[in-house]
C-alpha cells in the first residue's frame, strides 16, 4: 500500500522505556509514521518545527519544557499540528492547563493501546479527545463559580456548528451536514473559540455543557 497516506507523528516523552513501548504499537499501524522522537520539551519544540507532523504526542512532565509549554509553542506559531497529550497525570490543574494551552486531546497512559491509536486518529481528523476517566473532573472545574457570570451569545448557526463538533464531527463533516464550505466552518469555530474564551474544541464543548448550552449526553455520543 505504497499510496497509503501516512499520519506523521512526533513522539515526546522523557522516559525511554515508556516512549519505546508507545512507539512499538504506533509503528504497527500501516498509516502511522513516527518521524521523530524527543526526550525533552525543548527538543520536542525543535523537532515539531522541523517536521511539522500531523500529530504531536506529548507527555506533560518533561525536562526543559513541559508538554503544556510545547503545546503553547505550537499554537503561538500557528502550526497545523494536532496535539495529543498522553500522560499519567489526571490532576485537575494539569487537565485544565492542557486544555487552555490548546491541546486537542488528553488521554491517560492507563488507556489501552487501541484507545490511544484511536485518539491519534481522532486528533488527526480534527476531533477532540478527552479520557473518560477525567471528564467528570473537567466538568466540575468548569461548573465551579469563578467570579461574575459570563453571558455567551452564540448565533443559531454557531450553536449548530458547536453541537456537531460536540458529537465528534470533523470540519468537513460539519460543512457537509450544514451545506456550507469548510472555510465557513473554520470561521464559525474561530468565533466560537473567541466568544467562549476557549483554546480547543474540547474546552469549548465542556464550557458549553457546563453552561447548559448543550446537554451532556451529546458531548459523550460516539460518532456513527
Amino acid at each position: 500500500m505504497s499510496d497509503l497516506h501516512k499520519i506523521r507523528l512526533v513522539l515526546a516523552d522523557d522516559h525511554v522505556v515508556v516512549r519505546a513501548g508507545i512507539r512499538q504499537f504506533l509503528d504497527m499501524e500501516e498509516d502511522f509514521e513516527v518521524v521523530a522522537e524527543a526526550d525533552d520539551g525543548e527538543q520536542a519544540k525543535i523537532l515539531i518545527g522541523q517536521f511539522k507532523p500531523d500529530v504531536a504526542v506529548l507527555d506533560i512532565q518533561m525536562p526543559k519544557a513541559s508538554g503544556i509549554e510545547v503545546t503553547r509553542h505550537i499554537r503561538s506559531n500557528r502550526w497545523p499540528v494536532g496535539v495529543l497529550v498522553l500522560t499519567a497525570y489526571e490532576d485537575d490543574p494539569y487537565v485544565t492547563a492542557v486544555l487552555k494551552a490548546g491541546a486537542n486531546g488528553y488521554v491517560l497512559k492507563t488507556a489501552r493501546p487501541l484507545e490511544i491509536i484511536q485518539a491519534v486518529r481522532d486528533v488527526y481528523q480534527g476531533k477532540s479527545v478527552l479520557d473518560r476517566a477525567i471528564v467528570s473532573k473537567v466538568m466540575a472545574y468548569l461548573s465551579a463559580p469563578a467570579g461574575p457570570a459570563i453571558t455567551i451569545n452564540l448565533s443559531d448557526r454557531e450553536m449548530e456548528v458547536l453541537t456537531l463538533a460536540a458529537k465528534g464531527f470533523t470540519n468537513r463533516a460539519i460543512a457537509t451536514q450544514l451545506a456550507i464550505s469548510d472555510r465557513t466552518v473554520q470561521g464559525h469555530i474561530a468565533r466560537i473559540f473567541e466568544k467562549m474564551q476557549a483554546s480547543s474544541r474540547t474546552e469549548a464543548v465542556m464550557k458549553a455543557v457546563s453552561m447548559g448550552l448543550i446537554p451532556p449526553d451529546i458531548a459523550h455520543e460516539e460518532e456513527v
